[in-house]
């Protein structure tokens, strides 16, 4: 018997949320940067080595973004993965009140359901078997 509590920390919502964050932060960076070159000084212009470490911030901001998206993603496979590996396998709820063979596997925001052949319904979360 093996515990399958890794593929139900696997969810699409909790994936997402960091992206979600990081595009906010990326966005305000550049109306921060876009504001604070339209209400510079133009008697005292922001100096050559400010810009460029500016410039160098938004490179790094936008390549941890790109990162970020990317790794998602490979989280978010590799939870479609184990799921699909799921079908055909005996599954138990936690408490043994529901026992069977999964036919199918949906994957929603909030995690993964195991379809019985029996037409049952599985959530699978920690203390849930796979045979």
């Amino acid at each position: 018997m093996s515990d399958v509590s890794a593929i139900a920390g696997v969810s699409a919502a909790g994936a997402s949320a960091p992206a979600s964050r990081t595009t906010v932060d990326y966005e305000a960076f550049l109306q921060l940067l876009v504001t604070q070159m339209k209400n510079q000084d133009p008697t005292e212009p922001m100096s050559n080595t400010e810009y460029v470490a500016q410039l160098a911030s938004f490179s790094n901001v936008e390549q941890n973004t790109k990162v970020n998206d990317k790794l998602d993603y490979l989280i978010s496979m590799m939870g479609i993965q184990q799921a699909g590996a799921m079908i055909g396998r005996a599954v138990t709820s936690p408490d043994g009140a529901v026992s069977g063979v999964v036919s199918e596997v949906r994957i929603f925001d909030d995690g993964i359901v195991a379809v019985l052949e029996d037409g049952q319904q599985l959530p699978v979360g920690p203390g849930v078997t796979v045979r």
